[in-house]
């Protein structure tokens, strides 16, 4: 097989092309990226139950939250009248009916500890009735792990309506899996609690799990896409994600339950999951967004609700003549206020007292996710009338369309059709529409072409995508090599097509193991270890080696594909090298002729990086066959990057099952 690699330049490759989508599902935020350790901190968490058209929930204000000791020495009330913040106002009313009486929690599989590293915890407290000491701990087997000792505030009764805030610090005398966080009252008395917190010292600025960002880090985003997906949606209106309520201080950001506790619910299990407690506490909001993406160096895009519950899950909408529609449109214009407004403006003024005085510098807005036009759903009318609210006062916004849920039915047809004629007069009325496919594998190798014919008017964001080799609750195996070698096959197609598709992220990002209403996922993880995927990888290495201008390939991938052979290749002008990507998805190696325009043989030195399959890897537990986690979860299939840095004499060996990036220079 032979590649003859032009000397003449195609089309610009977007920089940052590459980017990222979070969404809080399989327990993503809370219990994920967002550091905080305790569930339920603020007694608010709701219980979750329904089918399209019919969602409620029940109050379980005390879910996560047990008696420490004996049942019958201690009263825990959950009650409201007096709260730290009457967005959140319920909290707990601990009476000791006995000396060293206290309550745990179960922190989502238990408190981890690793020694030697400190863990902040804080707390509000009012000592009722109650003059003394409260012990803070983490214990296993009745053993206490990490201690600290709190002197609460007292005084005359008429200053016991006040809430005093108490911080203190835990530091791990040993390595602990499956803890439980504890506090103890020294002696009898009546004590509230509200907000108690447990926090890694080494969070990343407080608020970010340091390993789960890191990991975010290294694949160096252009982009990160926010809050969703179906969160922004809601199953209902009412528990739709309002990002005005995820600002300002966490105390005051009002709980919500999430739209993946209901997922998979059926009349066999009653409308009720294992994930039924699946809450937000809105700790990673807005404005940790925008600092999530200044510190992994990605430009927001955040997504807009256009007045339109989920439309898989819900019949909800706002009418477009109801003045409630209104907030919506205000809703978009004040984000944009938050990001990049001055002091002068209240929203800028927010910003910059939360500790970011300087705008965040956003550029790009979504209009609605994955809707669709329906003879019940005007989704084309509300786009444009966000359209023309945002542009008469931010002409420069760029703003992402949707093509619904599917790139094969009409509804997508429908979309490009409407976005393609109002683009006509109007070139700044939509940048890019948002394309999703979750699909087979097949499907990547047989439309590496896909985009080959579009339009070149109306950009394409490819918002998410995933090869689907198999899905399903808590199926880290899932995502497997073979997969992610499909992704990366028809990411050659992407690239080679960077006129027309300018953005692209993988979908879902994040997976706790035991947590996940979704497989596959990027990046999977527990309270220990983080698990990347091969898909993370592809990810890594096409965000890592774009190329700043395509090479035409002039029909030479599609030969190479009748051959199974996947290739593009960019050129990197400010490194003056060539970056040729290569997907042998066979199980055999495969020669690569490469030649100039003239014929002649390629040769030089290189650096290669082949993303292979782990060989001999085992399960945890030393037994070979499937990885899994120490708590039994099926785990994504290894496989890693292996560097060399090699000689091209004419020709390029291709592993068999492998993704190889090769940069060759000029």
């Amino acid at each position: 097989m032979k590649l003859t690699i032009s000397q003449k330049k195609g089309v610009p490759v977007q920089e940052g092309m590459i980017g990222l989508f979070f969404e809080d599902i399989n327990y993503a935020a809370d219990g994920g990226l967002y550091a905080e350790m305790i569930e339920n901190r603020s007694f608010e968490f709701l219980d979750c139950y329904g089918d399209k058209g019919d969602y409620y929930v029940k109050h379980d204000w005390g879910y996560g939250w047990h008696p420490a000791g004996n049942p019958e020495d201690c009263r825990m009330e959950y009650v409201t009248g007096s709260p730290v913040d009457r967005n959140n106002p319920h909290y707990l009313r601990f009476t000791a009916l006995d000396e060293k009486q206290g309550f745990g929690n179960q922190a989502y599989t238990g408190i981890f500890l690793e020694k030697g590293k400190e863990y902040k915890v804080s707390f509000y407290a009012r000592a009722v009735s109650y003059e003394g000491n409260v012990q803070i701990l983490v214990r296993k087997e009745g053993e206490s792990c990490a201690e600290a000792c709190v002197l609460l505030e007292h005084g005359p009764r008429e200053e016991g309506q006040f809430w005093h805030r108490y911080e203190t610090v835990l530091k791990a005398d040993e390595d602990v899996k499956a803890g439980e966080f504890v506090i103890l009252l020294e002696k009898k008395g009546t004590v509230e609690f509200d907000f108690i917190s447990m926090m890694p010292k080494d969070a990343v600025a407080g608020i970010f799990r340091r390993d789960l960002f890191e990991a975010l880090k290294e694949l160096h985003p252009g982009f990160l896409r926010f809050p969703g997906g179906c969160i922004i949606e809601g199953n209902t209106l009412e528990n739709r994600y309002r990002w005005k309520e995820s600002v300002g201080s966490p105390e005051s950001r009002r709980g919500n339950f999430n739209r993946w506790a209901v997922h998979e619910t059926s009349s066999e299990n009653g409308w009720h999951t294992r994930y039924s407690h699946y809450n937000q506490t809105l700790g990673l909001g807005y404005y940790e967004y925008f600092l999530l993406c200044e510190l992994i160096g990605a430009k927001p895009l955040p997504v807009m609700n256009v007045g339109l519950a989920c439309q898989y899950q819900s019949y909800e909408l706002v009418a477009m003549e109801d003045p409630a529609f209104g907030e919506f449109v205000q809703d978009a214009l004040d984000l944009i206020a938050f990001a990049n407004g001055g002091t002068d403006d209240p929203w800028g003024r927010l910003r910059a007292e939360m500790g970011h005085p300087k705008p965040f510098g956003l550029t790009m807005l979504g209009i609605g996710n994955e809707q669709w036009q329906t003879d019940k759903v005007d989704f084309f009318e509300r786009y444009r009338a966000f359209e023309k609210a945002i542009h008469e006062k931010y002409p420069e916004i760029r703003l992402i369309g949707s093509a619904g849920p599917d790139v094969t039915s009409d509804r997508y047809q429908s979309a490009w059709d409407f976005y393609r004629k109002e683009g006509k007069g109007n070139p700044t009325f939509c940048y890019a529409v948002d394309e999703h496919y979750y699909v087979k594998p097949e499907w990547f190798y047989e439309h590496t072409d896909f985009y080959d014919e579009y339009a070149r008017d109306v950009k394409v964001f490819s918002g998410e995508y995933a090869a689907h080799p198999v899905n399903g609750m808590n199926r880290g195996d899932a995502n497997t090599l073979a997969g992610a070698l499909a992704e990366a096959a028809f990411l050659t197609g992407v690239e080679r097509n960077a006129d027309v598709v300018v953005l692209a992220s993988y979908a879902p990002l994040f997976a706790r193991l035991g947590y996940a209403q979704w497989s596959p996922d990027m990046i999977w993880f527990d309270e220990e270890k983080v698990y990347c995927s091969p898909s993370y990888y592809v990810q890594k290495l096409y965000s890592e080696h774009m190329g700043t201008v395509t090479m035409p390939m002039e029909g030479q991938e599609k030969a190479l594909a009748e051959e199974k052979l996947y290739v593009n290749v960019t050129l990197d002008e400010k490194r003056d090298e060539y970056i040729l990507k290569a997907v042998n998805p066979g199980p055999d190696q495969k020669e690569l002729e490469l030649r100039d325009e003239a014929g002649n043989p390629i040769c030089g030195k290189a650096s290669a990086w082949v993303l292979t399959g782990d060989a001999g890897w085992q399960r945890e537990d030393g037994q070979d066959g499937e990885e899994r986690s120490s708590a039994g979860w099926p785990l994504p299939q290894a496989s890693s990057i292996k560097k060399e840095e090699i000689s091209i004499d004419g020709k390029l060996l291709l592993s068999p099952e492998s993704f190889c990036v090769v940069r060759i220079a000029l």
